[in-house]
């Protein structure tokens, strides 16, 4: 039990279970725009997201190495840079375009990490601008790049799924304020920090109801295949993601465990995919 326990929590702090998430995802859109299976750049989200994420987690303790490393941090920095190394070969592998986007997106990480400026803090400590920030790269990766890379049209429906996976994200980083509230800096000024729990919650709901109405738009709504039991499967399946998450959202509070938003809504994208992968394909 406690090996198991050990490996959940590398699983975890390595942020292995985050980068399958944005893996989802970017599976979701090539599902959503039918592109064929694109390896480079789902493993290169995959990679990047473990090398980004344990890059804002830990980069302090590298840098400074005022805290002596234990041996799980040691595996974790090991880790994180075979999963560089993982990024650059695929990088190469994807169209130019894709690769200038994503040194923007990278940018946007470093600038949310580094202090670029003198005697300033980082954008991660900019009040009430984190969520936005992370919102938006997970756009960029999981969804714009994909678009990128296979060359598809920019379309209204783009524009369209870049919305919703905004509001996708935003809502999901929303569960994990409420739950890092008593921890947070108050300086933040986290969205729970500014209007209240509750009015958070609400504002959530909202969001998901906004999702769920933005798919009407979807342009199959004006084809035939919205009559195929694909669409209408799937368009059930987006009503299910939805309430599964509102319930995530309603339950959300200082006193659950840090497996409440670091496995469990984290894992939201990833049974999303698995259920398309069971259902639709």
């Amino acid at each position: 039990m406690k090996i198991l326990k050990s490996i959940l929590q590398f699983y975890i702090n390595s942020s292995i279970h985050v980068a399958l998430s944005c893996f989802a995802l970017v599976q979701m859109t090539n599902f959503m725009f039918n592109i064929p299976e694109d390896k480079p750049i789902a493993n290169f989200a995959f990679f990047g997201t473990i090398v980004g994420y344990n890059f804002v987690k830990y980069d302090s303790f590298a840098r400074t190495h005022k805290v002596k490393m234990r041996t799980s941090l040691k595996l974790i920095i090991l880790f994180s840079v075979l999963s560089f190394l993982a990024v650059g070969f695929y990088f190469f592998q994807l169209q130019r375009i894709t690769q200038i986007v994503s040194v923007g997106v990278l940018s946007l990480t470093l600038l949310y990490t580094l202090p670029f400026f003198p005697n300033r803090k980082n954008a991660r400590n900019w009040a009430g601008i984190k969520i936005y920030i992370v919102s938006l790269c997970w756009v960029g990766v999981t969804l714009v790049l994909p678009i990128l890379d296979a060359g598809i049209a920019i379309t209204s429906d783009f524009y369209l799924k870049s919305i919703q996976r905004f509001i996708l994200v935003f809502v999901l980083i929303l569960i994990f304020e409420i739950i890092d509230l008593a921890n947070d800096d108050p300086h933040l000024k986290t969205v729970p920090q500014q209007i209240g729990v509750r009015r958070t919650k609400n504002l959530g709901y909202v969001l998901l109801m906004i999702f769920c109405f933005l798919e009407l738009f979807n342009s199959d709504f004006n084809t035939n295949n919205f009559n195929s039991s694909i669409q209408f499967l799937s368009l059930k399946l987006i009503f299910a993601i939805v309430i599964v998450i509102a319930l995530f959202l309603a339950f959300a509070n200082e006193k659950r465990s840090k497996y409440y938003t670091s496995f469990w809504v984290e894992s939201v994208p990833i049974v999303w995919w698995l259920f398309i992968c069971i259902t639709v394909q």
